[in-house]
């Protein structure tokens, strides 16, 4: 099957791929296994368990990756979900923090693989490009204290109130 995007984003799992892209499914709509590669004799890996899987979740593709205990990740790389309700930033909150994930600063949250996301509203980009910079350091001043993101507080921020 061709890849349908130029840039495919490459998630590194220390061999529970299967159980992360299931968790995955669980959380997005439409989440989809496009393709797998296992293992050979004298792998990293047991010969025939998952070494790759290309994956589809909300209409982008990733490869998952069997590689080992060798590389975490970290915040140095998120995925952002552009949220439209305060309903969907409280369900995904709730859902990739579930089993062992964390809450951190400003939206950003750590599932139990350790994969780093940011949870935020639509809302905050067309903010954020006001030309009132004020506006935009209330807003900031506000999103700074907070963990997740609460839109009724962030737009109260920016008019001021």
């Amino acid at each position: 099957m061709p890849i349908k995007q130029k840039i495919t984003p490459c998630l590194w799992f220390e061999g529970n791929a299967e159980e992360a892209m299931e968790f995955y499914f669980s959380i997005f709509e439409n989440g989809k296994i496009l393709e797998k590669s296992y293992w050979g004799k004298g792998g990293m890996g047991p010969e025939g368990s998952l070494l790759t899987a290309r994956f589809e979740i909300a209409g982008q593709e990733y490869l998952a990756l069997n590689g080992g205990p060798e590389f975490k990740f970290n915040e140095a790389i998120s995925l952002i979900i552009d949220c439209g309700s305060q309903a969907e930033i409280d369900e995904l909150t709730e859902k990739l923090t579930a089993n062992g994930g964390e809450i951190g600063p400003c939206g950003w949250v750590k599932d139990k693989f350790g994969l780093s996301w940011q949870i935020v509203p639509s809302v905050l980009g067309q903010m954020m490009q006001d030309k009132d910079q004020t506006k935009v350091d209330r807003l900031l001043g506000a999103l700074l204290q907070m963990h997740k993101l609460d839109i009724s507080k962030l737009e109260a921020a920016f008019r001021g109130e």
